[in-house]
């Protein structure tokens, strides 16, 4: 059924995800990070992965927490929703323009967590947004998603831009990898038998 629903919560967050590997990139995301939420939509609209999410953070604190916390259930969904992994294409990749901006970004849904992140803002906000927690969305994602993730920032000059290029690389790269494999739709993409 390659669907998930998450619930997590902790003195900072109560936050919901639920996913469909298999939609059509249907979203309705609020997490009451303006910025963040028209990523998520972004990351949905582009990976074809049917997402809602809702959160409630300390945001009279920063927007960290939120960010972070749903970044931990998104990627601890997609793990649910791949359960063992059978089928799957599992690796994904997308050289993203957009604008003046071009991210580059690589996956593999291995099970073995790694960022690597070469990604430079030019501006610590976009809007009342801190810049930095695109990288900690990702960190968290990647982390509890079992995902190896490369996003490598080629050019760009407007943050926001840059921002929106990462999230719809990751996301086409995100749709590559969950895809079934019609070759090989019976089998774990790995020479071990198991991800």
């Amino acid at each position: 059924m390659r669907r998930a629903k998450i619930t997590r919560k902790t003195a900072e967050t109560e936050i919901s995800v639920e996913v469909n590997l298999d939609g059509t990139g249907a979203y309705d995301n609020q997490t009451g990070v303006g910025f963040f939420d028209h990523m998520l939509d972004q990351l949905s609209r582009h990976s074809l992965i049917d997402m809602t999410v809702r959160a409630k953070g300390d945001l009279h604190i920063d927007d960290h927490h939120t960010v972070e916390d749903t970044g931990i259930a998104l990627g601890q969904a997609l793990v649910q929703a791949l359960g063992d992994k059978k089928g799957i294409r599992r690796y994904g990749e997308c050289h993203l323009p957009m604008d003046d901006a071009q991210v580059r970004a690589a996956l593999d849904l291995s099970g073995r967590p790694f960022l690597v992140w070469n990604m430079d803002f030019t501006a610590p906000k976009i809007g009342s947004f801190d810049t930095e927690l695109v990288r900690e969305f990702f960190q968290a994602l990647a982390t509890h998603g079992g995902i190896t993730l490369h996003i490598d920032q080629i050019h760009g000059i407007n943050a926001h831009h840059v921002a929106e290029a990462g999230f719809k690389a990751v996301a086409r790269a995100l749709r590559m990898a969950v895809e079934t494999d019609p070759r090989k739709a019976d089998a774990i993409p790995s020479t071990k038998g198991a991800l």
